[in-house]
């Protein structure tokens, strides 16, 4: 009983007997992604941003994954739609408004430690003859399909990510106590650590995106597409950093009365 004591007492995630989260790092391993990339209206882009956060951009980045070999996670799908966002000149780079994914462990993993706003669907990348297809399938409804043609040009990332740095991830971590009042509001950030790129391709894509009202990505409307790009890599994912604590920020100075 004593053992089980302390086991319950430095557990990182429950079941403390058969914990859902893994504790960091842990890495994936050929991880297949296909990344759409569009021009929306800058409006909004802001209206998506908690406070604090300001928009560096118009554009809007979405990955879709397949997650091939991840450390507890197995093989899975996901899809990360940013927009490009700053808290200072120090912290940048790419905010997600909506994330998908069809693991149970990611999901609860990205709410309950990142922040992420991780919602269940299907995302895939399907490769139709001559062209990659990226879907995101909730609720019955493909919300987003974005096409490419297969490996077209060879290409690399230097470009996009000096127009968001999407390798630093930004997030509102917002966890409430169970009596309803607010437990954690937070801005977090996370970046990705060894990472080792196989191969990647870019080339014209599209991207359509269909209405649901509980995965609002239309929100982003649309206006003019740029080249996506298609690539492989391995990458492992490392503690992140509290941003902004806004209940420590609110906290009245330390031995004074309030009423």
């Amino acid at each position: 009983m004593e053992k089980k004591s302390a086991d319950a007492e430095n557990c990182f995630s429950t079941p403390w007997d058969a914990p859902l989260v893994p504790k960091f790092p842990f890495t994936y391993r050929n991880v297949e992604v296909m990344t759409l990339v569009y021009r929306t209206d800058p409006q909004a882009i802001a209206a998506l941003l908690p406070p604090l956060l300001k928009p560096t951009s118009d554009l809007v980045v979405i990955h879709i994954y397949n997650m091939a070999d991840v450390e507890w996670l197995g093989r899975y799908g996901e899809c990360n739609v940013m927009i490009g966002a700053r808290f200072d000149e120090n912290v940048h780079g790419g905010y997600s408004p909506y994330l998908f994914l069809d693991s149970d462990i990611g999901l609860a993993q990205g709410r309950e430690v990142h922040g992420q706003p991780k919602k269940f669907a299907r995302p895939s990348i399907q490769l139709r003859q001559d062209l990659l297809v990226g879907v995101l399938e909730r609720n019955g409804i493909d919300i987003i399909i974005g096409t490419m043609g297969y490996k077209h040009r060879r290409g690399d990332l230097v470009t996009l990510r000096q127009e968001m740095d999407f390798v630093t991830n930004l997030n509102y971590k917002v966890i409430p106590h169970i009596d309803g009042t607010v437990a954690v509001r937070q801005l977090t950030s996370r970046r990705l650590t060894d990472v080792k790129m196989h191969e990647c391709w870019t080339g014209e894509c599209t991207v359509e995106l269909r209405p649901n009202a509980l995965a609002p990505v239309y929100k982003l409307p649309v206006l003019k597409t740029l080249p996506g790009y298609y690539w492989r890599a391995d990458f492992t994912l490392v503690e992140g950093t509290i941003v902004h604590d806004f209940l420590k920020s609110a906290a009245p100075p330390a031995g004074k009365d309030h009423v």
